[in-house]
């Protein structure tokens, strides 16, 4: 397995189907029918490739694996760089588990442009992979503006009654700070002379140049995660956007900022993270309790559910910027958690939106009388979701706050304040929707979870309450690669508080610490 590039094969074999697909000649049916077909074939493919990358993987280094290194661009330090370590193989991992369940799960709601839709898709999938597997920062920056294409497509084309607004909205956000984003490489890459990420982490850069440097990817990152108050565009696209899109968006999307924060910021610009530390705090407790509130007041469940992924976001924040093991552990697994449970979510309201065309809460109450295996999927989902012991989301979350309470009782103590919130307004929903007398008309008739609904289910499930019984193999894959960041992290650490002495003045600068 040493000589066979398996990396690319996984990242690039998407692309090959979709080429593939271009080829379907036939009727719209054959066409639709065929490219359905290969869609899938691929995608489970791939996530079967992806598997050996976990089965073969070394959990006792910290190392990269699986390297691919070539010449790109060698004149100007640029080459074709792949690899995962402990914290990227999961993002891999579940974005490979992700793009099949959608492919299935939109077999029957999209009927137009089938074959445009699958191929955004395949796409989307290479972008994706890309964007965890890239050891080289042009690369990772082509893969992870790259991927807004196919998602600004899968919102406008595909998406409901306001779709085009949603799709610009989510582009134009999204590309603001993509842009400063790009200066920073380019900064970076005159200064070091590459734009290799293992060289670059090496690089020991000037406390004031940190500063401008993390707020540059920053801007990016957190209106990528989102973190409050860069989360507007959020559940506009989450609305529109057909349910395979809000899950791809939720599940895999959004753990791209926490996965560049992880990636960039904090090993490279520690000075910077360390500073910056109290400002991150103070976003993610009010992401956590604005948005929780905000969630409370939904009439519709898709934004209920948008809004409970800015809170979730905003725990994951804490712990990454908490410095610890425990508190980066929680978070990385807290996005993993929530990549499950989340689009599990997604797919629950897809799966009611598809018969009764409608996501209004109040249209809903009594479908356990109907659809029992579909009320028992939403309550272990939205356990999951609340952190309920024996399932994903407690782990990270309890990890998460442990780490909090070593750096800041406060911030842990406020956060906490958004897993109450959160369960309030998950059982709300869930008793809203679930239980109660059948009393509307046209649910009497409503029928539960098919074989193929409970097929892309199934796993998603399992994995909740796996996650959260039997944590250890996740996290000792995780372990020796966040070990090694805190590590790096304090190592690199030059300035401490002084970071932005030079940049503010001193008043200024003593408020933000």
């Amino acid at each position: 397995m040493t000589d066979w590039p398996i990396l690319s094969t996984v990242t690039f074999l998407p692309l090959l189907g979709a080429a593939f697909i271009l080829l379907i000649r036939g009727d719209e049916a054959i066409i639709a029918r065929n490219s359905r077909h290969v869609a899938l074939w691929t995608t489970v493919i791939t996530f079967g490739l992806s598997l050996l990358l976990i089965a073969n993987f070394d959990t006792t280094t910290s190392d990269f694996q699986f390297e691919e290194n070539a010449a790109w661009l060698p004149e100007f330090g640029i080459g074709y760089h792949l690899g995962v370590d402990g914290i990227s193989i999961f993002f891999l991992l579940l974005t490979t588990l992700l793009v099949p369940i959608c492919i299935i799960s939109c077999w029957e709601a999209v009927k137009t442009r089938v074959r445009e839709y699958m191929i955004a898709f395949l796409v989307l999938e290479t972008l994706m992979i890309g964007v965890f597997s890239s050891l080289d920062l042009l690369m990772f920056y082509i893969f992870f503006e790259g991927q807004l294409i196919p998602m600004f497509l899968i919102i406008g084309i595909w998406g409901g009654a306001r779709r085009v607004y949603s799709a610009y909205k989510f582009f134009l956000y999204t590309l603001v700070g993509s842009v400063l984003f790009l200066l920073a490489i380019l900064f970076m890459y005159f200064q070091a002379g590459t734009t290799d990420i293992p060289a670059l982490m090496n690089e020991v850069w000037a406390p004031a140049v940190q500063t401008w440097l993390w707020l540059a990817l920053f801007a990016s990152f957190a209106v990528k995660l989102p973190m409050w108050p860069f989360h507007t565009w959020l559940p506009d696209a989450h609305v529109e956007a057909p349910t395979a899109g809000s899950v791809i968006l939720a599940g895999i999307l959004l753990k791209m900022g926490g996965y560049g924060f992880l990636r960039f910021s904090l090993p490279m610009f520690p000075d910077a993270s360390e500073f910056f530390m109290p400002f991150v705090f103070s976003l993610s407790v009010v992401a956590v309790i604005y948005t929780s509130l905000v969630a409370l007041m939904q009439k519709d469940m898709k934004k209920l559910i948008a809004y409970s992924s800015v809170a979730h976001m905003g725990i994951v924040t804490i712990g990454l910027f908490t410095f610890n093991g425990q508190g980066i552990e929680g978070g990385i697994f807290q996005m993993l958690s929530h990549g499950v449970v989340s689009a599990a979510l997604f797919l629950i309201v897809g799966v009611i939106y598809d018969r009764m065309h409608s996501r209004e809460i109040s249209d809903y109450g009594g479908l356990v009388h109907r659809m029992p295996v579909y009320a028992f999927v939403f309550m272990v989902i939205m356990l999951a979701s609340i952190g309920l012991p024996a399932t994903s989301g407690f782990v990270g979350e309890f990890l998460i706050f442990v780490g909090a309470f070593q750096v800041n009782t406060w911030v842990a103590m406020l956060g906490l304040t958004g897993v109450i919130l959160g369960a309030a307004y998950m059982l709300w929903l869930y008793r809203r929707v679930i239980f109660g007398d059948l009393t509307k008309e046209k649910l009497k008739t409503i029928t539960d979870l098919n074989m193929r609904e409970i097929g892309f289910f199934a796993p998603l499930v399992i994995l909740a309450l796996f996650m959260g019984i039997y944590p250890k193999p996740f996290l000792e894959v995780l372990h020796v690669s966040v070990e090694n960041l805190v590590q790096q992290t304090q190592a690199a650490r030059v300035g401490g508080g002084e970071v932005v002495a030079d940049l503010f003045p001193e008043a200024i600068a003593k408020a933000l610490r």
